[in-house]
């Protein structure tokens, strides 16, 4: 079978268990502060366990996209170097929201990889949940009854809490699960080794291959566990191991999903893949594990970066560059030429990234190229260190700069050092990184007390499209601490407060409790929970709320998001169909815009698309908000935007329906008319292949233009009333580059002069030509000049000025590299340890060259002295 068959044998088998199949969550999270990225196939579904929404079907069944390198669940540095870690990776899962539990998932479990899979029985192992004492939880007896009907006793095995109690983080749903093992060892292996021994014991032939937790309980922050009013299933079951096991393969990367993938690196590369464990063939898994990791992330909107999630996707590129670059011997970008292979793989099950597979490797090129760049110049340090240290050693805090400053990950600083017969201090090196993370984590650290539960029954509906004031009241509140700083969350029965999303930012205003007002300052959403954030509370939360949202800030922000998208539609009739939208920030006071497009824009492009928009707006448009089926809402031609999950019903804002049609849940103005003005601010560059505009609407754009109109009045003031400041300006613009090029001309003639008299006072000390003095220049460059000058003209020298600039003492070094060789002299250390304590400043540069500038002039003479010393 191929994986393609296996993958639709799982959907098509729950689908006739009456389950409905649901596409895929997009692999980078929004709207849930604990995770960056999808790492599980139940995080889609995290608010029906928490019973922050009820599900529109008890039952459901999908493939999702996962990732896991970072947190928790970090297997970085395994993927590729074993079988069957990965970045990456499909998640086939079948769920039970308050229908099914234990009885049905597991003889549908069982069913499925025997009857249809076929997969010998004899291999097959469970584990369930054997109790924990501490917790005061007992065996799982119902699982393990429940197993007893399908598979032997003795293949029944008890697994401890770290392996059979499944929770989805220190607090939240949770419970005991039975997972399931294959042995897919040889026959003489298995007469040899008893498999039960192996499981759970990394054994890279016995391996895990579902897993089915039954979710039953709540942990609380405090530790304790709650009974859940209604019970789940959870069940995951990693696709590429499953493949493995149906194809016959020992290693996940010998089966379909990725044997396409290393063939074309092979042919890209010449090099040959040998199934082995050489770092050649560590190589060519990593870099067909990593591809379809930075693809599908970048496909669903997370641009690599230097924070976040983006930092993320950028180690797991630069972990595949440093392989290929290293261990292959491909100084190029390679990894964009795989993304048409792997669209088309993935074409029928992820259509998103075939849908921008031009624009995901455009990213992913530029992103190559940027750090070969910074690989050759993390390498030439690395010779820096050895040259300047004849220990035998890489200290820790370089290795560190080496992992921090050019992004070399530890064990690349190790190779690179190994072939010098150098050692590199790991115990620095971690103690190091420890320091970074414990730094990250008291910035970052938020501590968040469990929910006080006012009104377990009530619905938390948000009414803010139709209502700026509600009478409500609190459902369900907690206390939170970060940097020290103690503030409130609150949800409420209904709320007329727009949480943060779709880019647009949340709702500020009031709530009056008791007659009591407190602020509130943010609007968030917790998966689908709206939070209201405050600094105080009162005493007494019960009884009727009375919310009332900033209309003003509302009405600014839904200005600007209307005007994103007229501004949206625009740049697609402007530029073309292949704008996208990669990004958006919609406030009060402005929008930004992120959008896929490979060149910067024109001026005759940002005026047409700015005359296109205010053509729309004085047009007074009606601005038409539907809801309809999304199947409907797409065949009608609305945008939907990649990396966004939308339910079955969806939300259609339409501006004319030849011009603009949108998917969004955000809030809008009732005519295109209400904009006013839209003026583009700025247009630049945000990432490979990814604009930006940032731009305005309504009052800010008729403050900013009139802020501009007084500014050319205020030039043409001081300008003495000019009838064309253009051409004026134009003028004074030519005289001043004329005036500073017969300056340089001056300048150049000084120095020359300066040199001249310098040649004449050059002293030798021991075979070197000295050469200390105070010299009259104007700026300290000229220190440098004068230094680059007597180099052409001395042999074997030691050159030191000195200048006072405006009462700034100035100090340049200059030695030649015979005499750098000869006396051992480097310019920089005699700046840094000898130079700048005298003149109460800093400095550095090379062996040959270096600066200093400090606050003290007076010890000048003394400079000159101490450094004419280093020659007897």
């Amino acid at each position: 079978m191929t994986s393609s068959e296996i993958r639709q044998q799982f959907l098509d088998f729950f689908r006739g268990k009456g389950h409905e199949i649901v596409p895929s969550a997009p692999i980078v999270v929004k709207n849930d502060p604990t995770l960056m990225f999808t790492n599980a196939g139940m995080n889609q579904f995290k608010d029906f366990f928490l019973g922050n929404k009820k599900p529109v079907y008890t039952r459901v069944a999908d493939t999702q996209k996962c990732l896991r390198v970072s947190g928790k669940h970090n297997d970085l540095e395994e993927v590729g170097v074993d079988t069957y870690h990965h970045t990456m990776f499909e998640m086939l899962g079948n769920w039970s929201f308050g229908d099914y539990f234990k009885k049905d998932a597991i003889a549908w479990s069982w069913e499925l990889l025997t009857s249809v899979y076929k997969i010998e029985k004899d291999r097959l192992y469970v584990t369930i949940f054997e109790g924990d004492v501490k917790e005061g939880l007992p065996k799982d007896e119902e699982a393990y009854t429940e197993w007893k009907k399908w598979i032997a006793e003795d293949r029944i095995l008890l697994g401890n809490k770290k392996d059979n109690f499944w929770e989805m983080g220190d607090t939240g749903p949770c419970g005991p699960c039975t997972e399931i093992h294959v042995d897919c060892r040889s026959q003489e292996e298995r007469k040899s080794v008893d498999g039960k021994t192996l499981v759970n014991n990394d054994h890279p032939q016995v391996i895990e291959i579902w897993n089915n937790v039954f979710i039953q309980f709540n942990r609380l922050k405090d530790g304790s566990l709650e009974q859940l009013p209604a019970k789940h299933v959870d069940t995951g079951m990693g696709f590429e191991r499953l493949v493995r096991v149906l194809q016959g393969k020992s290693s996940n990367y010998d089966t379909d999903i990725f044997t396409g993938t290393i063939n074309e690196v092979e042919k890209i590369t010449g090099k040959k893949y040998n199934y082995g464990d050489s770092k050649q063939d560590v190589a060519f898994r990593v870099l067909a594990d990593h591809i379809r990791a930075i693809s599908f992330t970048i496909a669903d909107g997370q641009l690599p970066s230097n924070t976040g999630a983006g930092y993320v996707i950028r180690r797991i590129l630069r972990r595949a560059v440093r392989y290929y670059y290293s261990y292959l011997d491909y100084k190029q970008p390679l990894l964009f030429q795989l993304v048409p292979l792997l669209a088309k793989q993935f074409e029928n099950v992820f259509p998103e990234l075939n849908k921008q597979k031009d624009f995901v490797a455009k990213v992913i090129k530029e992103e190559e190229e940027a750090f070969l760049k910074t690989l050759e110049a993390g390498l030439k340090r690395v010779d820096s260190l050895v040259i300047s240290n004849k220990k035998g050693i890489i200290e820790g805090k370089d290795a560190f700069e080496l992992h921090d400053t050019f992004g070399f990950p530890l064990d690349l600083t190790e190779l690179i050092a190994s072939e010098k017969a150098y050692k590199v201090d790991k115990k620095g090196f971690d103690e190091e990184l420890q320091k970074q993370k414990d730094r990250s984590r008291a910035a970052t650290k938020i501590d968040t007390e469990d929910w006080v539960v006012l009104n377990d029954s009530a619905k938390n509906e948000f009414i803010g499209y139709n209502s700026l004031k509600s009478e409500t009241e609190v459902i369900k509140y907690r206390k939170v601490k970060a940097k020290g700083k103690e503030s409130f969350q609150l949800v409420l029965e209904t709320t007329p407060f727009y949480a943060e999303s779709g880019g647009q930012v949340g709702d500020t205003g009031r709530l009056i409790i008791n007659n009591e007002t407190i602020e509130v300052t943010d609007t968030k959403k917790e998966n689908d929970l709206i939070v209201h954030y405050t600094e105080t509370i009162p005493a007494d939360l019960s009884g009727k709320v009375i919310a009332i949202v900033d209309a003003d800030k509302r009405k600014s922000t839904a200005l600007h998001h209307s005007a994103t998208h007229l501004l949206h539609a625009a740049l697609r009739k402007v530029l073309g169909t292949h704008v996208a939208q990669k990004g958006s920030l919609v406030n009060n006071e402005h929008l930004r815009f992120d959008f896929s497009h490979f060149a910067k824009m024109t001026n005759e492009e940002i005026a047409k698309v700015e005359e296109l928009v205010n053509e729309k707006i004085r047009e007074n448009i009606p601005v038409v908000i539907t809801q309809m089926p999304k199947e409907e809402a797409l065949k009608i031609g609305a945008m939907a935007l990649f990396g966004e999950k939308y339910g079955d019903v969806v939300r259609v804002v339409v501006i004319d329906p030849d011009y603009s049609v949108e998917l969004c849940g955000g809030t809008h103005v009732g005519a295109t008319g209400e904009l006013g003005f839209f003026k583009i601010k700025h247009e630049s560059a945000v990432a490979a292949g990814v604009r930006r505009i940032e731009a305005i609407s309504g009052k800010p754009a008729e403050e900013y233009i009139t802020e501009q109109f007084k500014l050319v009045e205020s030039i043409r003031e001081s300008l003495k009333n000019p009838k064309d400041i253009y051409k004026t300006i134009e003028n004074i613009s030519n005289e001043n580059a004329e005036l500073k090029k017969k300056l340089e001309r001056a300048e150049a003639k000084e120095l020359v002069a300066i040199r001249n008299e310098l040649l004449k006072k050059d002293e030798i000390i021991n075979g070197v030509s000295f050469v200390g003095e105070i010299v009259p220049v104007h700026n300290a460059d000229a220190l440098k000049k004068i230094c680059f000058d007597l180099k052409n003209n001395l042999h074997d020298h030691l050159v030191v000025l000195c200048a006072n600039i405006d009462g700034k003492p100035f100090v340049a070094i200059g030695i030649s590299d015979t005499v750098v060789t000869a006396k051992n002299l480097d310019a920089g250390k005699i700046i840094k340890e000898q130079v700048a304590p005298l003149i109460k400043g800093g400095g550095g540069g090379q062996k040959t060259l270096a600066t200093a500038g400090g606050q003290d002039t007076s010890n000048l003479k003394e400079v000159i002295g101490k450094v004419k010393a280093l020659l007897n």
